[in-house]
């Protein structure tokens, strides 16, 4: 049994959708998860929001759900973060450090071009050169940061867009998104069991 977190913003919108989708669809391919989702800036017990329920209730799912912060119990809980946006992401890691080696965008985690992946990888080692460099006040190095940019600009956008305040239609485009990503996510899970 693995247990996997969902990270967005408030937890009423990506993740809980995200939390949602992933069991169902989990529990249709007989693999087995537990599944929970929380917020980075959170007002705790927020149901989800109308049109993320309506979402979700148009694909027979009906999971009571609401809002919960990351906490350092979840993120002990969880074998694998996955977050909806880069800045979802980096917070988690300054946040828990201890879990930078179980935390990634969606996107990013179900990757599988080569060089992404590798450029991925590239970027994670510069980018932790480059915060160690300045925790130790040293100036980080010129060359790192070029690489840094470069990469930055190369890389596709592992976001998944936010519909917060917006229309029952930009919320069915955010659940197509995701939906996409964890049907790649569970094909992922089952070639590493």
């Amino acid at each position: 049994m693995k247990n996997i977190l969902f990270v967005c913003t408030g937890n009423t919108c990506r993740s809980p959708m995200a939390e949602g989708m992933l069991r169902k669809l989990a529990q249709a391919r007989g693999i087995p998860l537990e599944v929970q989702s929380a917020g980075v800036a959170v007002a705790e017990g927020m149901p989800i929001s109308c049109h993320a329920e309506a979402v979700l209730r148009d694909q027979q799912i009906h999971d009571e759900m609401s809002s919960k912060p990351l906490s350092a119990e979840l993120v002990a809980w969880a074998d694998l973060i996955l977050t909806l946006t880069s800045s979802h992401k980096q917070f988690t890691i300054n946040q828990f450090p201890e879990a930078a080696d179980k935390v990634y965008t969606l996107k990013e985690y179900v990757e599988d071009d080569e060089q992404v992946l590798k450029d991925l990888q590239e970027m994670d080692r510069l980018y932790a050169a480059y915060e160690m460099a300045k925790s130790l006040g040293k100036d980080p190095d010129d060359r790192d940061e070029e690489r840094l940019i470069e990469l930055q600009l190369r890389i596709p956008s592992f976001d998944i867009s936010d519909p917060f305040g917006g229309s029952l239609e930009e919320y069915e485009a955010t659940a197509a998104e995701i939906r996409s990503a964890l049907f790649r996510l569970l094909d992922k899970l089952e070639n590493n069991h």
